[in-house]
């Protein structure tokens, strides 16, 4: 254990809103320990950026980690040679030219159709009725889970990420990931002979192709699900609430002061939908005055080190013109968010500006509600439109 200062957290109040005790903790003690996580926590932005990197002291290799345990040991959950390796394996799914020139034709018309359904209505709730089936429906797309229904995926993927967050040890929550986790092996299972008779650009047809294990796109399947379902969700919804709630903003975007790319980097940044990292201490190791001592659980908070004051001007505001290039919000060094691109595209190329495009008037209809610390997004956001 180390000698890092202690620092207590009403869990309840951490998920509703973490950034008030975060904010504390990176102007006093930038490096604590948070009984109720039982790890202790990074928040500066500059130290995560900079600790992020050194892999042979904050090792991703977690075998007694929730999410190693849960889900199997993804690549996300490995270093140096073994996750290049899959990381490599899998490049030809994430790749920005892969990206442009097949995602974006499949998002754009996979869009198209749920807005035509939904767009006579005049009235939904963004996270449950449009963004959550637009990532549902992308997800399936990408991992090449053709034979999941859109709410069969955002359910998997929630229950993994209450899984994976469950650091109380809800047995409840417990149970439900597992059965999630065995409904996606069974839909794999499923669809790996059709992907060898038929390859494609999928992520489990890419591993198939590559001659990776079934533990290994056991693990990577479920590990893009859990990473591209919900946080792609939250930031659909969340930068539309974003930009209705800051019409001034909205402005800049529709005048073509700014992009959309630069309007989701800025919601990224500001209400990260990944707000942690967990690592695995290897080594004793000294910060900030403490000595962190081997198998130690360290949480590296993105969200923290999103808003640190020292490295941004107004890091509690939603503001475009202000520099987002230290956003941690898809991780740093070797692990940097794999599927970064296609979120880029889906939200920023194609999801946000045809929801504007197509839901004329598009306004909200009450206070959306947000929550999470880990993973951070809307709840809920009743928004209504003009028809007709």
């Amino acid at each position: 254990m180390s000698n890092a200062p202690v620092y207590e957290i009403d869990p309840t109040a951490f998920w509703n809103d973490p950034y008030p005790d975060l904010k504390a903790m990176r102007a006093t003690m930038p490096v604590a320990y948070v009984p109720q996580l039982g790890a202790t926590l990074i928040t500066r932005r500059d130290d995560i950026f900079v600790n992020e990197k050194i892999i042979d002291v904050f090792s991703s290799d977690q075998p007694e980690g929730l999410m190693t345990q849960l889900l199997g040991q993804n690549l996300m959950r490995k270093d140096g040679q073994d996750h290049m390796a899959e990381r490599k394996a899998i490049f030809p799914t994430v790749s920005p030219k892969t990206a442009k020139n097949v995602w974006k034709q499949a998002f754009e018309a996979m869009t198209a159709r749920v807005l035509d359904e939904i767009a006579p209505q005049g009235r939904a709730d963004l996270v449950r009725d449009i963004a959550r089936r637009i990532s549902g429906e992308a997800i399936k797309i990408i991992t090449g889970l053709t034979n999941m229904s859109w709410q069969d995926m955002d359910r998997v993927s929630q229950g993994m990420i209450d899984g994976i967050a469950n650091y109380q040890g809800d047995p409840a929550v417990k149970a439900n990931c597992d059965d999630c986790t065995a409904a996606i092996e069974a839909h794999i299972d499923e669809m790996v002979p059709v992907l060898r008779q038929t390859p494609d650009m999928s992520l489990l047809s890419v591993h198939l192709q590559a001659g990776l294990s079934r533990d290994q796109y056991y693990a990577n399947v479920k590990l893009a699900i859990s990473g591209g379902q919900n946080e792609v969700r939250d930031v659909i919804a969340g930068l539309i609430w974003a930009m209705l709630t800051h019409p001034e903003q909205m402005q800049m975007v529709q005048d073509k002061r700014f992009s959309w790319l630069d309007a989701f980097e800025e919601y990224s940044r500001w209400i990260s939908p990944v707000g942690m990292s967990p690592r695995r201490v290897a080594r004793r190791y000294d910060l900030h005055g403490v000595t962190l001592e081997p198998d130690d659980r360290v949480f590296f908070m993105f969200g923290s080190g999103n808003r640190d004051e020292a490295v941004f001007d107004r890091p509690e505001q939603f503001d475009l013109t202000q520099n987002a290039a230290a956003s941690a919000a898809f991780g740093a060094g070797p692990h940097f968010c794999a599927g970064a691109w296609a979120a880029r595209c889906l939200i920023a190329d194609v999801a946000v500006p045809m929801i504007f495009e197509r839901l004329r008037g598009l306004r909200l209809q009450d206070e959306a509600r947000f929550g999470g610390w880990a993973f951070r997004g809307p709840l809920a956001m009743p928004v209504s439109w003009d028809v007709g």
